[in-house]
């Protein structure tokens, strides 16, 4: 079985590319450190660095515009699989939507080296109608940066790591598969800590034939909106929703009256920011404050088989 360094120096630009690619799809591989080896084995006659560079590049601009144009035709849903594919807490959309209503699509210069984000922000720009050459000038130039830190990192302490790679080097297939075996423990971490986030979101909801209930009963529930700024561009808020950012949280509580029912909904993966947003207003004495099942997805998909059986 070949060592670390025989196949960063057989198939380098190979590794480069389907590590890179694998990584902008959304799984959990060592995209960068790949590229801090590479930049390593470049300085000491390795794979060149121009096509590391290249290669890496390619492989991000492939997998950006895949996710630009699954944003541009289906919108918001797509955020809701990204989440699913990442292994991270489904938080990570709503804070990646608040960053990228904050720069636009000159966020995507600097999306890859902030964890999360950098896959997020492609379909974004696509659901959010960003022109295609814009987002590909940005996004070539973001993988660029991006790459040419990571080979330029390898370059720069091309002696530590090539102590690190010798070592590896006499470890043979030890080395590989301790490698593997980190890899594992990482994604297993990355799982438990999703499964902890959930547990931690765990409440009743409300579903959409309790929310019509509510309503045919005459106890006129207040429908709150909890998503961010960028999720409403994406989507039509539900008829006589109130805006809670729109608001100031503690005053906009005070005028509540605490024995009324608040259905909050966002259009986020397992209604994480509902969920979040229905934990405060409870913590605060609104004992029927409970989160949409399903959010805004629900009520369209409510909404139009009511139009279909009309």
């Amino acid at each position: 079985m070949p060592n670390v360094v025989e196949l960063l120096e057989m198939y380098g630009v190979l590794i480069v590319f389907g590590v890179v690619l694998l990584a902008q799809g959304g799984l959990p591989v060592p995209a960068f450190p790949i590229l801090i080896l590479s930049g390593a084995s470049a300085v000491s006659g390795g794979v060149p660095w121009q096509a590391c560079i290249g290669t890496a590049v390619l492989a991000c601009l492939i997998g950006d515009y895949l996710w630009f144009s699954a944003g541009r035709f289906y919108g918001g849903r797509v955020l809701g699989l990204l989440c699913k594919i990442s292994l991270s807490p489904d938080v990570c959309v709503s804070q990646t939507e608040e960053q990228f209503a904050r720069f636009g699509a000159k966020s995507l210069l600097v999306a890859k080296f902030i964890p999360g984000f950098s896959i997020v922000a492609s379909p974004i720009s696509g659901a959010l109608g960003v022109s295609a050459t814009r987002f590909l000038g940005y996004s070539i130039a973001g993988s660029l940066l991006w790459s040419a830190s990571g080979l330029a990192l390898g370059a720069y302490f091309s002696n530590s790591v090539a102590g690190l790679l010798t070592v590896m080097n006499k470890m043979g297939s030890t080395a590989i598969l301790g490698l593997l075996a980190l890899l594992i423990v990482f994604v297993l971490y990355k799982f438990v800590e999703r499964v902890r986030f959930r547990s931690g979101m765990e409440m009743e909801r409300v579903s959409m034939a309790e929310f019509a209930h509510l309503v045919d009963d005459g106890q006129d529930p207040l429908v709150i909106d909890a998503r961010s700024v960028t999720a409403q561009k994406l989507g039509e808020a539900i008829p006589g929703a109130v805006n809670l950012n729109a608001h100031d949280a503690p005053s906009f509580m005070a005028g509540l009256d605490k024995e009324r029912h608040l259905i909050i909904y966002c259009n986020c993966p397992n209604d994480v920011t509902a969920a979040r947003v229905a934990s405060q207003f409870l913590a605060n004495g609104f004992s029927r404050a409970r989160p949409l099942k399903g959010g805004l997805d629900a009520w369209h998909d409510q909404s139009k088989a009511t139009r279909a059986f009309a």
